[in-house]
């Protein structure tokens, strides 16, 4: 049930945001959250490649576009040049669709095993590194950058 719970708070969210980047305009993706902050296209690309990112993490098989990490990941907006919007909805929908089938996968012991930034005696002094951990810790962090694309949209 606590499994369900988080996998319904992920998938909520995911949703959420897939409907606000599909809702806006290539124009409107320049908008910056703050003055001086990201852009909404940087936080798309950022949070597909932390998304990508996690499919290794939890061991559900290889990442789709680790050659977006020096973009979205490594450098602050504005360093590098951004893919198109229709690329950017292509790699969202990819890299969620891999995530969300190798969710799928898991049953709720697999989610309570280490994920793969851990060793094997750090988790056997600290079981809380496992699959879930890395689950909410990310629904947190999509919730957050929600937020700054509502506030900006």
């Amino acid at each position: 049930m606590v499994i369900a719970s988080a996998l319904g708070a992920w998938s909520g969210n995911l949703e959420r945001a897939g409907k606000l980047f599909a809702g806006v305009s290539a124009e409107e993706l320049q908008k910056q959250v703050a003055p001086g902050k990201n852009r909404l296209i940087y936080l798309w690309g950022h949070l597909a490649a932390v998304n990508d990112r996690m499919v290794e993490l939890l061991g559900l098989g290889e990442r789709t576009h680790p050659e977006f990490d020096a973009v979205f990941l490594s450098s602050p907006d504005g360093a590098a040049e951004m893919p198109p919007p229709e690329e950017l909805q292509g790699w969202w929908t990819e890299v969620n669709k891999k995530l969300s089938d190798g969710f799928a996968t898991l049953s709720p012991g697999g989610w309570l095993q280490k994920h793969n930034a851990v060793s094997e005696e750090d988790f056997a002094q600290n079981p809380l590194r496992n699959r879930l951990a890395v689950l909410l810790s990310r629904t947190n962090h999509l919730s957050y950058h929600l937020g700054q694309i509502v506030l900006a949209s």
